[in-house]
């Protein structure tokens, strides 16, 4: 059978340029640390391997790389998670548009994002409303993925895109993620099973502390006072919790389709009435 400091020795073998001292312990050719220290077992000393400092600085790399490789996964995996469509799952605040009438708007969410830490112990949220293309869906998507880089978990959909298609597990999962950000609240259809869903989902962020961000295309006075009553419930607990923020101007989406038309007008040529 083989010793203890035979099978050491087995599984860490000296390699060209490695040395040998005067009190017969291995050093490395590298660095010239100690490749082996003299310990005492049951009354017997062996020889057993250490790690000089290459080897070291090797497990210390070994280790960062491998939490790179854990990081890289959980953000491809929290991103597969946050259900965001592909044309937002890019976007950052470096393009939002921050000269207009939504800048104020856009650095309020720039620092919510920045000071999420604290906005969570807080409870906070945001509620970001106005009228359609105002770049309420762009700036809510700014936030995600500025977290989701951090590694922090973020879920983004629609409210209708829930409700038509959500699983109990999906609900459950809403119910405790780091940040849930829900897109076109009032653009759902307002049945009762729809209605409770949507309530379902408020209340248990609400009941369990963790912040949620909602955008809107409903004016401020509609939410503090909704038409159908069976809302009221559902808006209350949100503005108790979420700070309102505005987003103006004209819609975007519409001013781009224009120019594209343009664009098309200017390729094809003739008069657009021919």
């Amino acid at each position: 059978m083989k010793s203890l400091a035979a099978i050491h020795t087995q599984n860490d073998p000296p390699v060209e340029g490695d040395y040998t001292d005067e009190d017969g312990l291995l050093h490395c050719g590298k660095c010239g640390g100690k490749k082996r220290s003299r310990i005492e077992v049951s009354g017997e000393e062996i020889i057993v391997p250490v790690p000089c400092e290459c080897r070291l600085r090797k497990i210390e790399d070994e280790k960062k790389q491998t939490a790179a490789t854990l990081a890289a996964m959980r953000s491809t995996e929290l991103r597969r998670l946050s259900l965001m469509d592909s044309t937002l799952a890019a976007v950052k605040f470096s393009g939002a548009d921050q000269s207009g009438d939504n800048a104020s708007s856009i650095a309020k969410c720039r620092r919510y994002a920045e000071k999420f830490a604290q906005m969570r112990r807080d409870k906070r949220g945001l509620l970001l409303f106005g009228g359609v293309g105002t770049g309420k869906t762009y700036t809510a998507a700014c936030i995600a993925n500025e977290l989701l880089a951090q590694g922090i978990p973020v879920v983004m959909t629609s409210l209708v895109k829930l409700i038509d298609g959500g699983t109990d597990e999906l609900c459950s999962r809403m119910a405790a993620i780091d940040l849930l950000i829900l897109d076109d609240l009032g653009a759902e259809r307002s049945t009762d099973y729809a209605l409770e869903q949507i309530y379902n989902i408020v209340d248990s962020r609400y009941r369990v502390g963790l912040p949620a961000i909602y955008t809107t295309n409903l004016t401020l006075e509609e939410l503090k006072h909704p038409s159908d009553l069976r809302y009221a419930r559902i808006y209350d607990r949100i503005l108790e919790r979420c700070f309102p923020v505005e987003f103006r101007g004209n819609s975007r989406r519409k001013a781009g389709a224009w120019q594209g038309f343009e664009d098309m007008q200017a390729l094809l040529g003739g008069d657009d009435n021919d």
